[in-house]
């Protein structure tokens, strides 16, 4: 049987305050597990200390568990970066769906040979749905997301672009903040926001067609 197999490691891990990394990472899983366990068949589960994998319903699910774990990253103003795979695969086994251990198959061994491959590639995101054309419009379209995300700054950044995200609208966040209108509309512009937004409708959609 096939399922969409999701694993995650941690970016340059070993260079983290060790303690921190796994509380907010921790943090992440937790917040997902929460959220979308109505869309989740195996739960993210911590496997090796800066990784974890579980087994996700549908692509559309995927996709949307991926964008929101880089925005509460953003939220909490987290100082990490993630890498991962999201593969259509087989699983041999009977699916844990109380933690993602004890599972074996050829999915899940793709899956992660395909992230320790992508640890050269610079790339942070990569899906194999099975679908050729679909990978290709995703795939790219997370490259654009990467290029935008990645280009913004923790501590300096995070706080402004996690309010205009959740108010989406540059002059309630100019009061929230206490800023002159005029600024905020310059760093939302700087920031990419409505590339940001862009890409993300994007991604939502073609799952969908």
């Amino acid at each position: 049987m096939r399922n969409y197999i999701l694993m995650s490691d941690v970016i340059g891990s070993r260079s983290k305050d060790q303690k921190l990394l796994m509380e907010n990472f921790k943090l992440c899983t937790q917040y997902i597990n929460k959220k979308y366990s109505e869309h989740i068949l195996s739960p993210l589960t911590i496997t090796l200390g800066d990784e974890f994998q579980g087994i996700i319903k549908d692509l559309d699910s995927t996709i949307k568990i991926l964008l929101d774990i880089e925005e509460f990253i953003i939220e909490n103003n987290f100082d990490i970066k993630l890498r991962y795979v999201m593969v259509y695969g087989k699983i041999d086994t009977k699916i844990n769906n109380e933690i993602a251990y004890e599972m074996l198959g050829e999915g899940l061994t793709n899956a992660r040979n395909l992230l320790n491959n992508m640890k050269s590639s610079g790339n942070r995101f990569y899906i194999d749905s099975q679908n050729p054309q679909k990978n290709n419009i995703i795939n790219n379209s997370f490259n654009i997301f990467q290029h935008i995300v990645d280009d913004w700054k923790i501590n300096k950044d995070y706080l402004l672009i996690s309010n205009l995200i959740k108010y989406k609208d540059y002059k309630i966040v100019s009061e929230k903040m206490n800023k002159e209108r005029s600024l905020i509309w310059k760093r939302e512009k700087s920031l990419n926001l409505s590339s940001y937004n862009s890409i993300k409708e994007i991604l939502h959609t073609i799952t969908l067609i």
